[in-house]
Formats: C-alpha cells, structure tokens, sequence
C-alpha cells in the first residue's frame, strides 16, 4: 500500500514528537511516553492557533477563543505531567528511592525540593498561558483600533493585524514543542537516580 498524505504528516508528528522524548528520557523508558507526548504536542498546537483562527465575544464574554488562553487548562496540563513524572518514578525505582531524592544532598532539602516542584508546576503552565492569552489579547486590542476611525486605521490596522497573526501562530507552535519538550525533561528527571 502506498500511504496518502494524511498518513505520513501523521506518522511525521509521531516521529517529531518521539523524537523530543528520546531526546530527554534515558533508554528505552521514552517508548511509554510516546502517546503522551503526541497528544499533548497535538492538542496544545491545535489549541494554541484556534484562537488566531475563531474568536466569538458578544459582549465583552467570550464564547469562542483558544483553550490554552485559560490558565485552568494549561495549569491541568501541567498538574497531569508532574503527575505522571511522581508515577513513573515511583514506578521505576519504588516509594521509598523515589522519594529518598527530596532529602539529596541532605534532609533539611525537603522544603526546597517541595518549592522546586511547586515552582515547576506554575512554569509549565503559567509560560503557555501567558503567551497564548497575551496573543489574543494583542489581536482584539488591534481588531478594536482597526475599526475605531474608519477607513484610515483599518488601512493602517490589517497589515499589523496579520504580521501580529503570523507571529502568534509560531509562538503557539513553539509553545507545544517547549510545553512537551520540558514534559519530558521533569519526567527523566524522576526516572534518573541520583547518587
């Protein structure tokens, strides 16, 4: 058989995808991330560009705007990574090694190791958030001056309103890749054993 187009940009994200987990986790272990990793990459990119394509606001509410412009959604995202790191670490190398590590270099550590992860949990998030949300902002701020005057700042505002557009898209598909790239750079670092 051969494969059409839908298959080979489909296995192609398949392989970009497992290729940023090899990249960061040791071994073999990146395997079982592989369909995280491209559901996440997959849903954050969709996500991040719907909103350059359709926004619906009646009213000052908006109905239709990018899932990853709300910090609830990125932040789940980022709470089910560092969740399936602590899972994965503890399966690897059991309860007591996994959480051992919090007390490395000694036990008064604990409190800082607990900020880390804290600090780790709002970064993954709060980073695509603010990027996405920022984005869209801009663009209403640009689609009210463009139809505030006429004729005049709508000349004025479409070109800024598309170099703006164009750029937004490649931060929303950067900001996948980071988002998974950094997934799985917290995940290797539960499956590492530090001596």
């Amino acid at each position: 058989m051969k494969p059409g187009r839908g298959q080979n940009i489909l296995e192609w994200l398949i392989e970009f995808t497992n290729g940023i987990l090899k990249g960061s986790i040791p071994g073999n272990e990146a395997g079982a991330f592989g369909l995280y990793g491209f559901t996440l990459f997959l849903f954050l990119f969709v996500s991040n560009e719907l909103g350059l394509l359709v926004q619906v606001a009646v009213g000052g509410k908006d109905y239709v705007r990018s899932p990853t412009s709300d910090p609830m959604v990125t932040m789940a995202f980022s709470l089910a990574t560092l969740m399936i790191a602590q899972y994965a670490g503890v399966s690897k190398l059991g309860w007591k090694k996994h959480f051992s590590g919090y007390l490395k270099p000694f036990v008064f550590w604990l409190p800082i190791s607990i900020f880390e992860e804290f600090t780790n949990f709002l970064t993954l998030g709060l980073r695509i958030f603010g990027v996405i949300f920022s984005g869209e902002m801009l663009l209403k701020i640009i689609g009210e001056m463009a139809f505030s005057h006429g004729i005049v700042t709508l000349i004025v505002a479409a070109p800024i309103a598309m170099v703006w557009q164009a750029f937004s898209a490649f931060l929303g598909a950067i900001q996948a890749f980071v988002f998974v790239t950094l997934s799985s750079v917290y995940i290797s670092k539960k499956l590492d054993v530090e001596e």
